[in-house]
């Protein structure tokens, strides 16, 4: 399945930006130059999370698991253009399958363990998959029980440790009918090796088709932003099933020579213990975690953590509170990253600015002949900004439009949708993202939402990224964001949705309005209601969903008028 045009192909491999390896080819490289460097490594508390005994795969080791597990697949029918629905959680399971995935071609749609009969159903209904490949159970779901009991009917439930096994033993019959099916089956860097999944702001999933080409980019940019070097350790803890972790791991790993160290589910404790005895040097992590660092060092001061050189985040704005934080206390750099399944591949680093509120905020324009950001990346991306009403391009500082990309990363279209009005005549993609260009020169975008958040209140235009922003120092909350919700006086309000601490005072409407005076913001971006939750809804990468808080609050205020 290949789902890029020839003159695409073309263009992209002329100006070096795409090749002709895959991934497993740069697996067969590792193999040959680092063979017993660990490449793959569980958790501690694997035999907690689901009864097994954790693996540590040195590059040579998996390259038998995955050959052993690609033979597998064979056996059951399962080859090249095939999809099969992966749903593990961060396991070396997981990265063998792709690995085993990519040296036989068929393509692999990896779902977080959290999706249930609404998704699989969806999802399989969206791609036919011949297999859906899982573990028995992961804490207390029965991930494999449920498999069978929602898609058994349609299709094969294959589970590692009764129907797969991990055999990390070379096997000279296997290595055989794998390279005779491989000259039957030649391999494509322009084939599609993933199909992820995106829920956007309407919470149904759009299938996201990338090809190794698409990744290998991404992987590029990921790795320029974190400075990775040959013999790296990382450790990943967001799930390896979208853009943070394929691109910013699971390739860089293949491709530069690094060790990747799992965890899942998110254990602050287990975290820094492994940051420490995996002597790990670069790691990605959520907002909420390092904020909760930041504002913890006494925990942070009972480990070593002499290896780590610097920490990616992403997924959420983060607070320049918390990135002076880990410099000034901790010695340490945060990396503000800005991505997304579709191939958006911003980031902003040290290099780019030492200012930690354009880095919590702010991405350099990259793609703009902007010559003062040289790299690899500012060469192989293009974005521009257009307003929203005219489609007019805009590249002054102070105004906002929408975000377009194009570039070695972005994919071709969603999978079963139609996909005219997702790219302009002049092949970029409209991206939904609301940026603010900033900076003199203007030289950044700031990102002010998603063009469907944004709140129209009397006409005037609210980003409610702006606020959550503010509201990160919120005395007393441990969580909080904004969402909108109808008015008949003007259109739209603004509420204010927090979840508290529970050591401490509760906070009044008039308490956060005051503290958000304060700060300075205008009298109309003031929310006007609040609400509280028990935590607040958030994807598998910890976003905030915010079209969820919307629909919480609209039934809770159609309760309040009856």
């Amino acid at each position: 399945m290949i789902t890029s045009s020839s003159q695409r192909i073309k263009e992209y491999t002329d100006r070096g930006w795409w090749g002709n390896k895959t991934l497993h080819d740069f697996l067969a490289d590792q193999v040959k130059t680092n063979p017993e460097l660990l490449a793959v490594a569980d958790q501690p508390n694997r035999d907690e999370l689901t009864g097994d005994e954790a693996y540590r795969l040195t590059f040579r080791e998996l390259d038998y698991a995955s050959t052993a597990l690609a033979c597998q697949l064979i056996d059951a029918g399962i080859g090249v253009d095939d999809k099969v629905i992966v749903q593990l959680p961060n396991i070396v399971e997981l990265v063998v399958c792709y690995m085993a995935c990519s040296k036989i071609g068929t393509i692999i749609s990896p779902i977080p363990v959290q999706y249930g009969r609404h998704e699989l159903s969806h999802i399989s209904a969206m791609i036919s998959p011949v297999a859906i490949i899982t573990i028995t159970r992961f804490r207390d779901l029965a991930l494999a029980k449920n498999c069978q009991e929602y898609l058994g009917d349609t299709l094969k439930v294959l589970t590692f440790g009764e129907t797969l096994k991990v055999d990390c033993i070379s096997n000279k019959t296997c290595q055989s009918q794998l390279y005779v099916y491989q000259q039957e089956h030649l391999a494509d860097a322009n084939h599609i090796i993933t199909i992820c999944w995106t829920s956007g702001t309407t919470g149904t999933p759009k299938g996201v088709p990338r090809s190794h080409n698409m990744w290998i980019a991404t992987a590029r940019c990921c790795a320029e932003a974190g400075n990775y070097q040959a013999g790296d350790r990382f450790l990943n803890v967001f799930p390896l099933v979208n853009m943070a972790s394929i691109g910013g791991f699971l390739f860089p790993a293949l491709m530069t020579g690094c060790t990747i160290i799992l965890h899942h589910p998110i254990d602050p404790g287990l975290y820094l213990t492994q940051l420490q005895n995996e002597k790990i040097t670069f790691t990605l992590a959520p907002p909420l975690l390092l904020n909760q660092l930041a504002k913890s060092p006494d925990m942070w001061g009972q480990f070593d953590f002499s290896h780590l050189r610097s920490i990616g985040s992403g997924s959420a704005p983060l607070a320049p509170w918390m990135i002076d934080t880990f410099s000034q206390k901790y010695g340490l750099d945060v990396i503000n990253f800005y991505g997304s399944n579709e191939g958006i591949s911003l980031f902003c680093t040290p290099a780019h600015t030492a200012n930690s509120n354009v880095r919590a905020t702010m991405f350099p324009r990259l793609g703009c002949n902007i010559d003062h950001f040289d790299s690899h990346a500012n060469k192989a991306l293009l974005s521009k900004v257009v307003d929203t009403d005219t489609g007019e391009v805009i590249t002054q500082s102070g105004q906002v439009g929408e975000l377009l990309f194009a570039g070695a990363t972005v994919f071709d279209g969603y999978l079963c949708t139609d996909n005219t009005e997702l790219f302009r005549d002049d092949g970029y993609f409209h991206t939904g993202d609301l940026v603010e260009i900033c900076g003199e020169p203007p030289w950044f975008y700031r990102v002010a939402g998603r063009c469907k958040d944004i709140i129209n209140r009397a006409g005037m235009k609210i980003s409610p990224t702006e606020i959550d922003i503010l509201l990160e120092g919120l005395s007393g909350s441990a969580e909080a964001a904004v969402c909108k919700y109808q008015d008949d006086e003007v259109g739209e309000r603004i509420c204010a949705c927090i979840v508290m601490d529970p050591n401490a005072e509760m906070i009044s409407l008039t308490s956060l309005s005051d503290y958000l005076s304060k700060l300075g913001i205008a009298k109309f971006k003031l929310p006007e209601r609040i609400e509280f939750f028990d935590s607040l809804p958030r994807n598998p990468l910890a976003k905030v969903q915010r079209f969820i808080l919307e629909d919480s609050v609209s039934q809770r205020q159609q309760e309040n008028d009856l």
